[in-house]
């Protein structure tokens, strides 16, 4: 393996507020992207994407924005005092809370959501920042997400131009020499993740610049952020544990009992489903 300078990562300062139909290039290079050099790679929050995108929508209840991005929930969770979580699979394959739906840092009685295209987003920011600044930049989008397993929350890659979002080591071997199998880190993700480091949450810098890994830059056709979504096929944890159990006990139950008796009828429910409706 090449070897490899230090890793830079800085947020690009005064960036306004975005508004509907505002130009991102132009954005950033006001906002000292005419500094980018040839390998730089920009992270950019999917927040002003949505937002130069007109991604907002009047919606009085978040809950009902969430239900209209949601093509499947994966697990629900309601507290004591009355909240309400799901995990859901959204209209672009990812599984995350609430959809994406974001209501922070919005007009009132409006949500924003997700581009709807967030590779293409981030394939035209690059477009546009290679053609008027003449140096090759690749781009990404990001989000923040929760992980399987884990608390808190990183960034993710939801969208990417011109920039691998995986470095394949099958194939090759480790320092002891032995075989790598499986090994394919998602670089998108990790360089979402370094960004946000620099960004933050509440500071406006939505842009922050990788310098370092110019290896991972190159055509804008090279596969997106979409290729990272595991398919549903290879989804060893596609439901929640509490759904994952009531769907294998509704099923196991149908299968041994008359329809009439069946939980699917009510006759039937297991036990963490709760009283009877």
């Amino acid at each position: 393996m090449p070897f490899r300078t230090a890793l830079t990562v800085w947020p690009l300062e005064g960036i306004p507020e975005i508004e509907a139909g505002a130009d991102l290039v132009d954005v950033i290079v006001r906002a000292g992207g005419d500094e980018l050099a040839d390998g730089d790679i920009l992270v950019v929050t999917s927040k002003i994407v949505s937002k130069a995108e007109d991604r907002f929508v009047v919606a009085d209840d978040r809950e009902d924005a969430i239900t209209a991005e949601t093509v499947r929930v994966v697990a629900s969770r309601t507290t004591p005092n009355g909240f309400t979580t799901r995990i859901v699979e959204n209209r672009l394959g990812m599984v995350s809370a609430a959809a994406g739906v974001d209501a922070s840092n919005t007009p009132d009685g409006t949500v924003l959501l997700l581009p709807v295209d967030p590779d293409a987003s981030a394939r035209s920011i690059a477009a546009g920042l290679r053609q008027r600044l003449g140096v090759e930049v690749g781009v990404i989008v990001s989000d923040t997400l929760g992980r399987a397993w884990r608390e808190g929350q990183t960034d993710h890659a939801i969208g990417a131009g011109g920039v691998q979002v995986f470095e394949d080591l099958r194939g090759g071997t480790d320092a002891e020499g032995r075989p790598l199998v499986v090994t394919m880190p998602c670089v998108a993700d990790e360089l979402a993740a370094a960004a946000d480091l620099v960004k933050g949450k509440a500071t406006r810098r939505p842009v922050a610049v990788v310098r370092g890994r110019a290896d991972l830059v190159g055509a804008l056709d090279l596969p997106g952020a979409r290729s990272i979504v595991r398919p549903l096929e290879r989804d060893m944890f596609r439901l929640g544990a509490d759904e994952a159990y009531a769907e294998g006990f509704a099923a196991g139950a149908a299968g041994l009992m008359p329809p009439e008796a069946s939980p699917r009828s009510g006759g039937l429910r297991p036990a963490s489903a709760g009283p009877a409706a």
